[in-house]
């Protein structure tokens, strides 16, 4: 069975190369989805925190029984995680 990946930069499930966002060259880039980085670079200048408030929504829209707090409260510990976030 396949590891799940997610977007390293929301988070996001990626489930096939539709998923996947865009390198320079055009190539598919399997770190970070369509949403978030298209053509080498990130579709928006953003904070994590910044990306987390938009994605709460999502998050507690997709798993029934979380409310906006517990997925906002989930992504605060696991945002820091991924690459886009990570502290060098």
């Amino acid at each position: 069975m396949e590891n799940q990946i997610f977007c390293q930069s929301c988070g996001m499930p990626l489930n096939g190369e539709a998923d996947f966002g865009t390198n320079a060259d055009g190539t598919k880039n399997q770190d970070y989805c369509s949403y978030c980085y298209q053509s080498g670079a990130f579709t928006s200048d953003t904070t994590m925190e910044e990306m987390i408030e938009v994605c709460v929504p999502h998050m507690s829209g997709a798993n029934s029984g979380m409310s906006a707090e517990e997925a906002r409260k989930r992504m605060t510990q696991w945002f820091p995680t991924l690459k886009r976030w990570k502290k060098a």
